[in-house]
């Protein structure tokens, strides 16, 4: 298992602090993907900027799709630009890829990444790789999830012995939820006061 897929099906699994918002799940996922890609030696970063190595097949298949979609020419992207790009409905191509996989069912109701449907996973081994990583605090997993709202982390509480590139991501992944974050108030303000346009107040 990964660590996006981790991180998915823990919020599909733990009920969170906040609402989850599927743009958030989806920066998240997308910074999950570049710390499995540092692991994986498929890439590394130059300060915040995404250096690609050699190019070879990756197991997952989404992985494999994130490590093909990197740009390779000079001056690279950055891990912010990357998040924005590459998380544009990360959330949906990751839980299509879970039901496909029969890690989780689709039942109508209560809470999902998607707002309309609850998908529990089912017991497998996935969801008990997940499950233990959840539990045992592991701490890339812990604020990833934290940044989405699926827990609340103390100040305090940072991945030690995380290594530079691992702090980065984490980093743009936080700053990134919250600058959706002050869009999606900034929008709720405006509507707000169109709303009032139109009622002649």
């Amino acid at each position: 298992m990964t660590t996006p897929q981790d991180l998915l099906i823990v919020a599909l699994d733990v009920e969170p602090s906040r609402p989850v918002e599927q743009g958030d799940l989806s920066l998240a996922l997308a910074g999950a993907e570049v710390i499995d890609l540092i692991d994986a030696q498929a890439l590394t970063l130059d300060d915040d900027r995404i250096v690609p190595s050699a190019r070879w097949t990756l197991p997952d298949r989404l992985l494999d799709e994130a490590a093909s979609s990197l740009v390779r020419q000079m001056p690279y992207e950055s891990v912010e630009d990357w998040l924005w790009r590459r998380g544009r409905g990360l959330s949906s191509a990751y839980l299509a890829a879970l039901e496909a996989e029969g890690q989780v069912t689709r039942q109508h109701g209560r809470w999902s990444p998607t707002r309309t449907t609850r998908t529990p996973p089912v017991d497998s081994p996935a969801r008990r790789h997940a499950s233990e990583r959840w539990t045992s605090g592991e701490p890339v997993l812990a604020v990833l999830a934290a940044a989405v709202g699926i827990r609340e982390m103390p100040a305090e509480d940072t991945p030690s012995g995380a290594d530079d590139a691992v702090e980065t991501v984490l980093a743009a992944v936080n700053d990134a939820v919250m600058e959706l974050e002050a869009v999606r108030q900034r929008r709720a303000i405006e509507d707000a006061a169109f709303d009032n346009i139109w009622r002649g107040q």
